[in-house]
C-alpha cells in the first residue's frame, strides 16, 4: 500500500463542506455508491431539503440549477466527482474519500469511530487486567475467553464500519488497481 500525496488540503475540504446543498449532494452520492444522473441527484437532494417525497417541482428545479451551475463544476474541478455533462451523470472520484474523512467519522451511536475503538480497547484491557489480578467474578472467566470476546467486539465493529462505508471502500479498491472509477475497459 502506498501513501497518497495528492490529498485535498483541509481549507478546500472546509470550502466544499461550507455549503449545505453541496454537503447534501455528496451525502446522497456517497449513499448511492455508483453513477447517478443530475436529475436523480436533484430529486434526492430536494427531497432531503423539503422532507417530501416526491419533492415539489420548483424545489427540484432550483436544486438542479444550483448543482449544474455551481456545485458540480466546483466538485469536478477539485477531483471529488466525475461529471459527464453530455450524459448528465455523476460519480464519486479520487478525492471523495478526502472529503468523507471529514464527514463520516460518527458511528450510528453518536460517537466517533476512534472514540468507539478507544472505549473498546480501554474496557477490554481493564476487564482483562481485572481477571489477571484476581478480581472476584471477573477472575472466574478464563482470560483467553475474555481476550477472544474483546477481539470479537473489535471485529464486529470493524465489519460494521466497513459495511456502511462499502461503496467508498470498493471505489478505492477499484482505483487502487489502476482502473479509473466509472470507466469500463472494453
Amino acid at each position: 500500500m502506498k501513501l497518497r500525496t495528492d490529498v485535498l488540503p483541509a481549507e478546500q475540504v472546509y470550502a466544499i463542506l461550507a455549503n449545505e446543498r453541496r454537503r447534501r449532494a455528496l451525502e446522497q452520492l456517497g449513499g448511492i455508491g455508483g453513477v447517478v444522473t443530475v436529475h436523480e441527484l436533484s430529486a434526492l437532494v430536494a427531497g432531503q431539503e423539503t422532507g417530501e417525497s416526491p419533492p415539489p417541482k420548483r424545489c427540484r428545479e432550483s436544486v438542479y440549477t444550483s448543482l449544474v451551475q455551481t456545485h458540480l463544476p466546483k466538485l469536478e474541478e477539485l477531483g471529488v466527482i466525475e461529471y459527464d455533462r453530455g450524459t448528465q451523470t455523476i460519480e464519486m472520484s479520487r478525492h471523495a474519500r478526502d472529503v468523507a474523512l471529514y464527514t463520516e467519522v460518527v458511528a450510528s451511536v453518536g460517537v466517533t469511530w476512534s472514540e468507539l475503538y478507544r472505549a473498546l480497547g480501554v474496557a477490554s484491557l481493564t476487564v482483562l487486567l481485572a481477571a489477571l489480578l484476581g478480581v472476584p467474578l471477573v477472575s472466574a472467566v478464563d482470560p483467553v475467553l475474555l481476550t477472544s470476546l474483546a477481539l470479537a467486539l473489535f471485529a464486529v465493529a470493524s465489519a460494521y464500519q466497513l459495511w456502511i462505508n462499502r461503496f467508498s471502500v470498493f471505489r478505492q479498491l477499484r482505483v487502487g488497481r489502476g482502473g479509473a472509477p466509472g470507466r469500463r475497459r472494453d
